[in-house]
């Protein structure tokens, strides 16, 4: 049950996020989730996306896209809510490799994307601890 991330390297100088945003925005996608994280020579974009095709396409003339399959777990907005997803991760040895986090009206709350070293154990002791979890076909249709 696992979301596709896409992660594209950028260049670190103005105007590179912008470009492309531009690109995936002037193809019609939608972008539900992002984070960049920086280094002194290059940035890398990560996007949940409506279309994930249309968005390696939108990319491909400035990097390539690489897809990574993620975990997407609902929390309350509220104080603890993402210590209790990591402490069932920890209980379960399961390292969580980075995260970021976005909200939907349209999904009805807020989720907490993760990297971890095992996404089926993930998924499943975070069901079992009812916690919910996105896959693309919950992702389906929301734009």
């Amino acid at each position: 049950m696992a979301i596709t991330q896409l992660s594209a390297f950028l260049a670190n100088r103005p105007g590179t996020l912008a470009q492309a945003v531009t690109a995936i925005s002037d193809a019609g996608v939608n972008l539900r989730a992002l984070s960049v994280a920086d280094t002194s020579d290059f940035g890398v974009l990560r996007v949940i996306v409506s279309d994930v095709e249309k968005t390696k396409e939108a990319l491909s003339e400035y990097t390539i896209a690489s897809e990574t399959p993620v975990i997407a777990v609902k929390m309350t907005d509220e104080a603890g809510s993402l210590k209790q997803i990591l402490d069932i991760l920890q209980k379960a040895d399961i390292n969580v490799e980075y995260v970021y986090a976005f909200t939907s009206a349209a999904l009805g709350g807020a989720y907490v994307v993760m990297r971890v070293d095992d996404i089926a154990q993930a998924e499943d002791v975070l069901n079992a601890n009812g916690k919910v979890t996105l896959s693309d076909a919950d992702l389906e249709g929301f734009l």
